[in-house]
């Protein structure tokens, strides 16, 4: 009888050492999670989109637990996003830049030409594939709406075949940029006040050729522009934003209208000039 029970009281024995030895061990290597991560996580808006250049929300909440990491990457959150990320960690507020995605290309259906058919997936990435697409401009809109169809905010339309920002609704995301096969859309600082809105390298006349919008190397707008904010290169105009103070001299001179000249501002400062008028209107009654 001894000969059974010896072996399993060893055994008890020794699994009650091991249990003590786990249960010491899992309290003195325990590694204590930070709860500020999921309060950081709530704050942000889930869109993932990157722009803040981290691997999505979850790696830009892991980041802000770190010491030095700026709390206004979060373009789509904007302010309120910022502030509250602040509140959390204790530190000052930093205002966002805001961004809005601008389509660097004008060749509408009118104003540029085909140069076949292309019968294939409706997708500018596999038109692409197709000799540069469908269009006798190759570094223009290709149409089919890939940036559209990856927009989470629904701010883009494809219009006269080409892609159109809804500026109101555009938090500057950068996720349509991104997805573009054509790099044709860029996100800028909602400060600016003039853009081109052409990305062709084409000489000057098979630019005017193919398309009646695009920019022609004319250097109209270099020679105009007051602070040398332009420069022309390879037959397209290029804005140094550092220099520019919007005054809309070069669009006013544009020959072919690739120079544009509005309000880029996007849909969180909008809302806020929008909010401190009706405030204003109401002091004033």
């Amino acid at each position: 009888m001894m000969e059974i029970w010896i072996p399993i009281l060893a055994v008890t024995v020794i699994g009650l050492i091991c249990a003590v030895g786990l249960a010491v061990a899992s309290s003195v290597m325990a590694v204590k999670e930070d709860t500020r991560f999921t309060e950081l996580r709530e704050c942000l808006p889930g869109a993932n989109c990157g722009a803040c250049g981290y691997t999505g929300c979850d790696g830009y909440a892991k980041a802000l637990m770190e010491p030095g990491t700026k709390t206004n990457l979060c373009v789509p959150g904007a302010d309120g996003v910022a502030k509250k990320i602040a509140a959390l960690l204790g530190v000052k507020a930093e205002e966002v830049v805001e961004k809005i995605a601008v389509v660097q290309c004008a060749g509408t259906c009118e104003a540029t030409s085909v140069k076949a058919e292309y019968r294939g997936i409706e997708s500018c990435a596999a038109a692409k594939l197709f000799y540069g697409g469908k269009g006798s401009c190759i570094f223009g809109c290709m149409g089919f709406g890939d940036c559209a169809r990856a927009c989470p905010q629904n701010a883009i339309r494809m219009r006269d075949g080409i892609a159109f920002v809804i500026q109101p609704r555009c938090t500057g995301c950068g996720i349509c940029a991104q997805t573009c096969p054509q790099k044709i859309i860029e996100v800028v600082p909602d400060i600016i006040r003039t853009e081109v809105i052409c990305s062709s390298y084409h000489n000057g006349p098979y630019t005017r050729k193919v398309c009646s919008n695009g920019c022609i190397g004319c250097k109209k707008c270099e020679k105009e522009c007051p602070h040398g904010a332009i420069t022309v290169k390879d037959f397209l105009a290029r804005i140094d934003w550092d220099k520019c103070t919007g005054c809309g001299d070069c669009a006013a001179v544009c020959p072919t209208g690739a120079m544009v000249y509005g309000d880029f501002s996007g849909v969180h400062k909008k809302k806020a000039r929008k909010a401190e008028a009706q405030q204003s209107a109401l002091k004033s009654e």
